[in-house]
């Protein structure tokens, strides 16, 4: 399950070229600058859900760390099911210091446990002074700062090819309905509008956020994601059969509702920016620029670009983000200089390791927009910086996991079906509605 965390533009060959030949032998740490080496000795323990070129990079950052304040790192890759790994290390009394954890609900379910310790005073003023609200907003349970929020996904770009949008006489689209026009533009010079990764539940989750976020407004989104609002509220009707219009028109889909259940993420870019193109488009996050460039040789900005997901009958352009926050663990045993790696990761200088290496985006307006190593790395940063507190997390990474997280079941599963027959709006809200109040209950 990939669940947005396929890096951007990853690998040594941008790394040496930020930071000097020595950037990826592991010899020596990237130098963070300064420091009084006052944890040497000491060893600060992380979990987070990276593994691969995301773990490497992020190893970079904490090896910053220790350069600058001489403390030990122990990195641990939980994999997807970061909620069931942190609690049986707990229960076995090896809880780590650090977790990166990547959904809004665990973070409050972890809160909830007594699992959690605040952040600092000095944490607390760098997110103060560097996010927006909504970060700490998204961070906080019951008005305590439990979490910070590091790494950033930017999930309102559409990726397109530029020959394929170029041969159909078709530019980058401003409104949800020139979307689709310009699909069928696309589609009538032979290739399909969209691959669609219907195979993969949380993308389709993603497709209905964007269009509900810019369609109802951010109220009312904030509504459904803690379900104030039942989702057989006639706004939720309303985005479904928005939605649905893509769904059933078999010129924009790529393999028509058949197809696009037999494809999964990765397969979903390689069919826009594969060997053999089906699509002119793509919709995800940022992170498809990492498929496109690591498994497929694209050159982000030059073969492979995007627009912003554009606005739904007349609403505001929508910018979903998803976000992975560091939070301190009570039962760690160095909690305190676990704190200490937060103070670290809260200032610009942190995120700058990780920006120049690619693969990354951090919400710390702060961040000089020069760290990142390309143009279109940029542009995306700066629009989900921009956005300030109209940023709204993944709606179905603030649900409990049994409603908005679990293959072949709730929202995925029910969005899925609506793929294969979009006919029914009404019905699919109520079987959504029905997911929802037990998950929520529970």
């Amino acid at each position: 399950m990939m669940r947005r965390r396929t890096t951007l533009l990853t690998g040594c060959t941008a790394l040496v070229l930020a930071l000097g030949a020595t950037a990826c032998g592991g010899d020596k740490p990237v130098s963070a600058g300064g420091g009084d080496k006052a944890l040497t000795g000491q060893t600060v323990t992380v979990a987070g859900v990276w593994s691969g070129s995301e773990q490497k990079n992020f190893q970079k950052v904490l090896d910053a760390f220790t350069a600058k304040t001489g403390a030990k790192t122990q990195f641990t890759s939980t994999g997807d099911n970061v909620s069931t790994v942190v609690g049986s290390k707990i229960e076995g009394g090896n809880a780590p210091d650090v977790v990166m954890v990547p959904q809004v609900g665990v973070l409050q379910q972890f809160a909830k446990k007594g699992w959690l310790t605040p952040l600092s005073a000095t944490t607390q003023k760098s997110v103060d002074a560097g996010f927006a609200p909504v970060w700490k907003k998204y961070g906080s349970v019951d008005g305590t700062l439990y979490g910070l929020y590091f790494k950033a996904a930017h999930k309102s770009t559409v990726w397109y090819s530029p020959d394929a949008l170029t041969q159909a006489g078709v530019k980058p689209p401003k409104t949800y309905a020139d979307l689709l026009k310009a699909g069928h533009t696309v589609s009538d010079s032979g290739l399909a509008a969209f691959a669609v990764a219907g195979q993969d539940g949380w993308t389709l989750t993603d497709w209905f956020e964007n269009i509900y976020l810019s369609q109802a407004g951010p109220e009312k989104y904030d509504a459904l994601a803690a379900h104030k609002l039942k989702w057989t509220d006639a706004s939720v009707v309303k985005a479904l059969t928005t939605l649905g219009k893509l769904f059933k028109d078999k010129q924009l889909v790529a393999g028509g509702s058949k197809g696009a259940l037999n494809t999964d993420f990765p397969g979903s870019v390689e069919k826009v920016f594969g060997p053999k193109p089906q699509a002119g488009m793509v919709y995800e996050g940022d992170f498809v620029a990492g498929v496109a460039h690591d498994q497929f040789h694209r050159t982000i900005g030059k073969d492979a670009d995007f627009f912003p997901f554009p606005a739904v009958d007349g609403g505001t352009a929508p910018v979903v983000s998803g976000g992975d926050a560091a939070v301190v663990l009570k039962d760690g045993k160095n909690a305190k200089a676990g704190m200490k790696l937060l103070e670290f990761l809260a200032t610009p200088e942190a995120a700058a390791v990780w920006a120049k290496a690619g693969g990354f985006l951090s919400p710390n307006k702060n961040l000089d927009l020069a760290a990142y190593g390309d143009d279109v790395t940029r542009a995306t940063a700066k629009s989900l910086v921009g956005a300030g507190d109209s940023v709204r997390f993944d709606m179905s990474d603030q649900a409990p996991a049994a409603f908005g997280g679990t293959k072949g079941a709730g929202e995925w599963k029910l969005l899925q079906d609506f793929l294969r027959d979009p006919s029914d709006p009404k019905g699919t809200a109520a079987e959504l509605e029905s997911a929802a109040a037990k998950a929520y209950r529970n």
